[in-house]
């Protein structure tokens, strides 16, 4: 009975969660590592605005140098891989806390924490830098608004499970587990 309830509770249904998510991220990253040129090249226009309407009052914006360009592209991969560590590790504490009835805030720490990455990159960098600053919401070429948005829900709905109220009997096997376990 204690297995059925581990099973068929929020927790299992955010380690689910978790789980699939860190695969996504997973994918992502590997994907701008495996298909670098294509994925650069769309960050190379987002930064250049050389599709949006050109206006002469953004386009001071716009960042045309290589360099910075590789560099900016680099942190959204390392980022990415970091998101899908912590994800994967998240995965493996909801396992071990489903295994032994411990640890469950440590696996909530940690999804929470990859899925804040997760928002903060397609949210913050992909639509609030790229699609305003960069204005790529002007782009019918090199637009990636809908996919980032898609990114923020995916990201989002777990976010907010996580930090539900839990159940009181979730909350005071929590609280009677020994400090080391409540992380």
């Amino acid at each position: 009975m204690i297995l059925i309830r581990r099973l068929s509770g929020l927790g299992a249904a955010l380690a689910l969660i978790t789980a699939i998510t860190a695969v996504q991220m997973s994918l992502i990253a590997f994907g701008n590592i495996t298909d670098y040129a294509t994925n650069h090249e769309f960050v190379a226009h987002v930064f250049a605005m050389d599709t949006t309407f050109q206006s002469p009052n953004v386009m001071w914006r716009a960042i045309t140098d290589p360099n910075l360009v590789t560099a900016a592209y680099l942190l959204i991969i390392a980022w990415e891989t970091i998101a899908a560590i912590v994800l994967i590790t998240a995965t493996a504490a909801w396992i071990r806390s489903a295994a032994t009835g411990r640890g469950t805030e440590t696996a909530r720490s940690l999804s929470s924490t990859g899925w804040l990455m997760w928002i903060a990159l397609f949210g913050g960098g992909f639509i609030a830098i790229g699609g305003e600053w960069f204005q790529m919401w002007q782009s019918s070429d090199w637009n990636g608004l809908d996919a980032a948005l898609q990114n923020v829900i995916i990201a989002s709905i777990p976010l907010i499970l996580t930090h539900l109220p839990r159940h009181p009997a979730e909350r005071h096997a929590s609280s009677a587990a020994p400090a080391e376990h409540q992380q």
